[in-house]
Formats: structure tokens, sequence, C-alpha cells
């Protein structure tokens, strides 16, 4: 894993990195309140926009929407901001409210008609998007968890939503008769789950926790092989592989490759590793099995807070932490 570039600037800790699905903007957003937009100019990277005066505290998650025309950022200070650039420059045009405590993560549906945030108040709020006009309308609460709701993430190809929480588990969601309902409850980690990813089809999820521990979960749809029930035809999800001993601390953030494969976390000890699927395991379905093939010892001088895939360069991976830098690392792909 080779360093390609460290950017600086933000005051305080950086919470979360975010790549746009082109993959040549970089957002970043830090306990100073502000959001970084990073690009390249020739071989290097500059921070190309700083946006301020949107949030009043810390800017806990930014997201892109799918067309790259938005920026949606989640504060401390219980709001969620929309910024376009349209026009060319990033002008924040909506701010959302509703939750009754710090908003942790927003995200965008791939079809950019949905927007999803969460919060330390147990709730996820799901909001109809009118991009056209800049409308969000609140299109259900959903409070299935009984504590605080770390994160959220979108299934790269359906209009399904997912949760992961303080209460140990994750949560799945879709729409049911113009009603957002909870369908799946994923449980066996023994503390916080932090944050998930989803593979590149939407059948695995990978989560990271408290625990120290990652856990590869399964999706057997109505009529699997396997004979797994899923009553009312709603699909079961099993924990098929659980990777433990390799994180000293807290696994705070975890994020799949969807063009290599390789799985990225950030860690409460410092580090950042890569883990690979075992392609000659005997049932890969049902018993997969995968394993470190990289590690970099001191990333970050602090607690890493977040990784982030690339979506177009393959191997480029972004990481942050509570010492105030980003850092963009290369993995060796083959």
């Amino acid at each position: 894993m080779e360093l390609q570039a460290e950017l600086t600037g933000h005051l305080e800790r950086v919470w979360c990195v975010s790549w746009n699905k082109a993959g040549n903007l970089l957002a970043s957003c830090s306990g100073d309140k502000t959001i970084r937009i990073w690009g390249k100019e020739g071989n290097n990277w500059v921070c190309k926009t700083i946006l301020t005066d949107s949030h009043n505290r810390t800017i806990r998650r930014v997201a892109w929407s799918p067309c790259g025309q938005f920026l949606a950022s989640a504060s401390f200070d219980a709001t969620t901001c929309i910024w376009d650039r349209r026009s060319g420059e990033f002008e924040c045009t909506a701010t959302l409210e509703g939750h009754e405590n710090e908003v942790k993560s927003v995200t965008w549906a791939p079809s950019g008609n949905f927007l999803a945030t969460c919060s330390r108040d147990k709730s996820v709020w799901v909001w109809d998007v009118d991009q056209e006009d800049d409308d969000f309308q609140c299109a259900g609460v959903l409070t299935s968890h009984s504590e605080d709701v770390k994160n959220i993430r979108w299934h790269p190809e359906k209009e399904v939503l997912a949760s992961c929480s303080y209460d140990n588990s994750l949560r799945l969601f879709h729409e049911d008769d113009d009603d957002w309902i909870s369908f799946a409850k994923l449980e066996g980690h023994e503390s916080t789950v932090w944050d998930f990813a989803f593979n590149k089809t939407g059948n695995r999820i990978a989560s990271c926790s408290d625990d120290k521990s990652i856990k590869i979960w399964q999706e057997y749809l109505p009529g699997n092989d396997e004979g797994i029930a899923t009553p009312e035809g709603v699909s079961k999800w099993k924990c098929v592989c659980t990777l433990s001993g390799h994180h000293q601390r807290a696994v705070y953030s975890i994020d799949w490759c969807h063009l290599t494969g390789m799985i990225a976390t950030a860690c409460g000890d410092d580090a950042v590793r890569i883990f690979l699927e075992d392609g000659t395991a005997l049932d890969q379905r049902n018993e997969p099995s995968f394993y470190p093939i990289n590690i970099k010892h001191q990333a970050h001088r602090e607690d890493v807070n977040c990784v982030s895939w690339n979506p177009t360069e393959a191997g480029l991976l972004a990481s942050c932490g509570d010492d105030g830098s980003i850092k963009l690392w290369k993995v060796p792909t083959n």
C-alpha cells in the first residue's frame, strides 16, 4: 500500500471522505464545520473549494448524488444541507430539519429519487427528492432501532435501505404500499455496528463493529438452493463469515470495492487493512473465507475514521482520521 498524497487543511478531525461517481472529486468533512472538495490538477491533488457557513457544529458525513450535481452534508447540529453545483459553484439550496439530535449519516438512492438520513435520536428518515425544484419531502420515519443509528447505505441496484446501530444490529428497509418498513434484522455483533458496505451486486454485506470483528452477510432469495426459509417471500440474510483477531480496537469504517472485490477497514488502532476473498474455498457462497492482503500500520497518527474506494480507478483508496489529514493510497490489485 503506497501513499499517493496527503491532503491537509482541515483544522480538526476529519470524519468522512466521499468520492463522486466519476471518481475525479473527493469531498471531506470535519469537526471544523467545513466541507472541502478536492480534485486533481496535473499530478497533484488540491483543494478546489471550501464550503462554510452551512452548519454550526461538526459535519459528520458527506454524500454525492448519483448525478454528481448535488452534495448532502449531515451535521451534529441536527440538520442536513443540500449543496447544488449546477451553476458551476456550490450553493446550499435546502436545509432538511426534523431529527431531534445529531444527524450521523446521509445517503442517496442509486436512482437519485430518495435521500436517507439517520440520527442519534434512533430514527432513520427517508426523503422524496425533486431535484428540479430543490424539494425534499419526508416519505417515512423509521424507528426500528432502539439506539443511536450510526450509518445508512442504499443497496447498489435496488431501492432498499440498510442501517446499523449502537443496538448491535443492522436493519434492511423497503417501500411497501407507500410506507417504508423494516423487512430484515441482522444480529450477531456483540457491540456497536459502526459501518457496513454492500458488494457490487448487493447480495452480500460486510459489517464492522466495536467488537473488533468484520462479518459477511449473505442474502438468500426465495426458492434458494440451500432450502433456507424465506417467510412471506422476503429475502433472508445470514452471517456466513466472521473475521476476528485482525483489529486491535474498534473498526469504524468499511468499504467494499466494486472494481476489485477488496474490502478496506479503518480502525481505532490507527491502521488501514485490506481483505480479499479466498477464491479457492470449497463453498464460496455459504462458507466463504477472507484473508488480509495488506495492512498499513500508523496510516494516520490517530484513529482512522473512514475509508472510501475510488469508483473508477482500481486500487485507489481514500482515508481520513482524527489527525485532521486525508490520505490517498494506491493498493496493488494483483
